[in-house]
């Protein structure tokens, strides 16, 4: 038995590490800002994304399971009541800028140090993360009737996502 933590196992460093498992609520929270939405609405987004983090703790790759359970130990489980704070970037798109870098840093460090499955299970998780985000709350409207269900500025902050990404 040792004592070196799982992602030493996997051949990741420390700031590796970080990267992977702290950019799947940095998806969620650029996702949720890119467009601005009332509270409620921002709060059923930020419930979404959470889900799709949680709901990865029991993927097949042991990667994704691992970064799933990382993230959910920072942000708070959603299956046992616990709430993450809404986090509301001061400048939205310098944010889903930055968030897009890093994922495509986290994609070049995949492919040179992950399972090509592993890689692609964890890109296709964070776009995931990024389409149940912008899908929870429609944008606009009157009482919740009518407006966008994803606006283009969500819309846009998907695709350059998944293009980081390779995806």
């Amino acid at each position: 038995m040792t004592d070196r933590p799982l992602y030493a196992e996997l051949g990741y460093t420390d700031a590796e590490w970080g990267l992977l498992a702290g950019l799947p609520q940095s998806v969620l929270t650029a996702a949720s800002a890119a467009s601005p939405d009332s509270a409620r609405k921002t709060r059923a987004e930020t419930a979404a994304g959470l889900d799709r983090i949680s709901d990865a703790r029991a993927s097949a790759s042991v990667l994704v399971s691992a970064a799933a359970k990382a993230a959910v130990a920072e942000s708070g489980d959603p299956e046992i009541g616990e709430e993450a704070p809404v986090i509301q970037p001061g400048d939205p798109v310098a944010y889903a800028a930055d968030v897009v870098s890093r994922a495509a840093e986290a994609a070049a460090l995949l492919a040179a140090k992950a399972a090509p499955a592993d890689a692609e299970t964890y890109k296709h998780w964070l776009v995931e993360i990024a389409d149940e985000v912008v899908g929870a709350a429609s944008t606009g409207g009157v009482l919740g009737i009518g407006g966008e269900t994803v606006t283009d500025a969500e819309r846009a902050f998907r695709d350059d996502l998944a293009k980081a990404l390779g995806h």
